[in-house]
């Protein structure tokens, strides 16, 4: 088992991959991580985009290799920043359908640390080997996209929910 968490201004007990925003890293689904600290400045963050938002942090089990098994071939997993995740991260933040591959993606978040080269690329303002230059600098986070209600149904366990301090100490 794998404890995961997700950030969010709610409690989320029962996951719906249908709820997740569109035209995102992996696609739509629900989005977890295996860093208690990402989730939280990630939670902190949306509870900052909603009026009396209020950070809260989620904490399941997910039963990796169970999921891993079921999902077969449906299963991707990016270990670094290279072509193939610039490629898909794009083609996801445009809607397009690589993400209807895969009921599970794992890999890099495209959060603040690397948004601005991902977007220079998608741009055209650099090509993807100075893209590539760009982000082999920068620590990979972690981010697990569940894209199939069956999985998050079969696999992932609620644990519990905590409400964030606004402001860390």
């Amino acid at each position: 088992m794998m404890q995961l968490f997700h950030g969010s201004f709610v409690e989320v007990c029962k996951p719906n991959v249908q709820n997740g925003r569109g035209k995102v890293d992996f696609g739509q689904g629900f989005y977890l991580t295996k860093l208690e600290k990402q989730a939280s400045s990630w939670a902190r963050t949306i509870a900052g985009r909603h009026r009396n938002g209020i950070p809260v942090l989620n904490e399941y089990s997910f039963d990796y290799d169970a999921a891993k098994l079921k999902s077969g071939e449906r299963f991707k997993v990016f270990g670094a920043y290279n072509l193939e995740w610039l490629d898909y991260v794009i083609d996801c933040r445009r809607g397009g359908d690589l993400c209807r591959q895969y009921d599970i993606v794992e890999g890099g978040v495209a959060n603040d640390n690397v948004i601005d080269t991902v977007e220079d690329f998608e741009k055209g303002v650099i090509t993807a080997e100075q893209a590539l230059g760009q982000l082999i600098y920068k620590p990979v986070n972690h981010q697990i996209a569940i894209l199939s209600q069956d999985i998050v149904d079969l696999f992932l366990s609620f644990r519990g929910s905590h409400v964030l301090p606004k402001e860390e100490v």
